[in-house]
């Protein structure tokens, strides 16, 4: 091989960070995030929407202003679940809230602090998003699930992908053959390739969501 044939640098780091991405463990972490991202979501739709909704209806009499207060303690502690989930799997760096007033005593002073810290209400938008979150997630990872059967293709043919509807009819590739499903190893690595990189870039922007929602101020 001659020098102008041998790789350059430029082309094995392009091959490195396009095919490097299913060795790193970041990845897996971040499949992880998007993963749990789904339960956690509708887990904090129902309380917090229960909380809010009843509370609110309720708040002419005691009984809403006490469902009220408990729901804004929830925010605060789903809120700080997701600065530790984000830590541990988005590799950020978020501290606890420290705009939380300490002066006063007694529950109606501690409700009011929380009420009137920033980081509640920053909170509070970081875990109605989070379903949403959820849904990209949930959709991102079946389409790897697809990817990872199209690759695996010769090993349990035939076999029928399905890739969706179009006007009530359903888009699907059986494959029956094993040129079929020789053909299918490359397309299939590519999709997943691709949707781990799409993985990798709803993390990131995940994670600077969290350090504007949830982290202190020296994220902000």
């Amino acid at each position: 091989m001659s020098p102008a044939d041998s790789p350059t640098p430029s082309d094995s780091g392009w091959l490195t960070r396009t095919v490097g991405i299913v060795f790193d463990r970041r990845t897996y972490r971040h499949l992880l995030y998007l993963l749990l991202a789904f339960p956690l979501g509708l887990i904090y739709y129902l309380f917090v929407g229960f909380g809010l909704t009843f509370g609110l209806v309720l708040s002419v009499v005691v009984v809403g202003v006490v469902v009220l207060a408990a729901t804004i303690g929830l925010v605060r502690l789903f809120a700080e679940l997701e600065r530790r989930l984000a830590n541990v799997l988005l590799s950020t760096t978020l501290g606890p809230a420290e705009d939380v007033d300490s002066t006063g005593s007694g529950i109606l002073a501690i409700v009011t602090r929380y009420v009137d810290a920033p980081s509640t209400w920053r909170g509070l938008s970081f875990v109605t998003m989070k379903l949403w979150t959820g849904i990209v997630g949930l959709v991102l990872i079946v389409a790897l699930i697809s990817a990872i059967q199209i690759a695996t293709a010769p090993l349990h043919y035939p076999h029928r992908v399905e890739f969706g509807t179009l006007n009530g009819e359903p888009i699907a590739w059986t494959i029956q053959t094993l040129p079929e499903a020789a053909l299918a190893v490359p397309i299939g690595g590519l999709l997943v390739l691709v949707c781990l990189h799409v993985t990798n870039a709803v993390a990131y922007v995940c994670a600077r969501i969290a350090e504007a929602l949830l982290g202190s101020g020296e994220h902000l």
